[in-house]
């Protein structure tokens, strides 16, 4: 199981044969990350945007595009589709985002014709390291999905569950995260919690455990269970971290990177193919290691 980036990374050099498809490439901190993912050996680019802008940036920060295959497309909403057509078709195996708008770039993503749509929801995965624990922290959903539905979270746990999975998690603990433990009927998130918890034990989801409600502190900290007397075999142990919806997983997220000041990395994931979608705030570290978790996760 992988447990801290240096063994995601690690992973994500031994599939040197990897090809990210790069939507509107001519993004300086999109190549600045693509140069940081080539200095670690890490997957094959295809970049797809304006040529002249993607060489003159390329140039300013020293990265070295020998080699490297560039589709001139100078518009952002057709570079995401000429970048998406290249996943659909098997030349490139990963999708990942560069200078358009999130809106031109989904909707290329889940185009009828070219798109990599499924019939599953697509939802966002943040993995995270921090050094007071053992293991990788997941967390979903913070970006995607505004209000889940009961249904939708099925989806969204499935989906992290699989890249848990990617990573060598076998059986993946998912915590339902409230801002209490017990149901309470005014707090309908705690009643979908407990939902999600006896539709994993009656296997409905599968290959995880899943418990809810939790806080957050007893989710994570073994401690903070035994304190309060909540017990089960998620509680204190979790691996994946289910918000109640999207401001609640946005918050948690920001928290850890800009107060925890911890390594993060982010999917989307229920697409034929994984898909970088990172903040423009995110950092070019932050960017590349998204894309050592999409080569190990593809």
């Amino acid at each position: 199981m992988i447990t801290d980036f240096v063994e995601l990374i690690s992973q994500a050099k031994a599939r040197s044969e990897a090809k990210v498809a790069v939507a509107a490439a001519h993004d300086k901190e999109v190549l600045e990350a693509v140069g940081m993912a080539q200095a670690e050996g890490m997957g094959r680019f295809v970049l797809v945007g304006d040529e002249a802008q993607v060489n003159a940036m390329a140039a300013e920060i020293g990265l070295d595009l020998s080699g490297v295959e560039i589709v001139h497309e100078p518009d952002p909403a057709q570079a995401a589709r000429k970048a998406v057509a290249k996943v659909s078709s098997g030349e490139a195996g990963i999708l990942m985002k560069g200078l358009v708008p999130t809106a031109d770039f989904l909707r290329a993503v889940l185009d009828k014709e070219i798109g990599l749509r499924t019939n599953r929801l697509l939802s966002h995965v943040a993995v995270f390291k921090n050094p007071r624990y053992d293991r990788m922290i997941y967390l979903t959903d913070g970006a995607m999905n505004i209000a889940p539905t009961l249904e939708q979270k099925v989806q969204i746990i499935q989906n992290a569950v699989d890249v848990a999975h990617r990573l060598g998690n076998a059986e993946p603990k998912v915590a339902c995260v409230a801002a209490v433990e017990t149901v309470n009927p005014d707090m309908p998130e705690t009643i979908e919690a407990a939902a999600l918890a006896k539709m994993s034990d009656r296997k409905q989801i599968k290959g995880c455990i899943v418990d809810g409600p939790l806080g957050l502190d007893n989710a994570v900290s073994m401690e903070s269970a035994r304190h309060k007397g909540v017990g089960g075999p998620v509680a204190g142990r979790a691996d994946i971290l289910l918000a109640p919806d999207i401001a609640a997983g946005n918050v948690i997220y920001k928290t850890m990177v800009y107060f925890g000041d911890v390594d993060t990395a982010a999917v989307i994931a229920g697409a034929r193919a994984p898909v970088v979608l990172t903040s423009r705030s995110d950092s070019p570290r932050a960017r590349m290691l998204s894309l050592a978790l999409a080569i190990v996760a593809s």
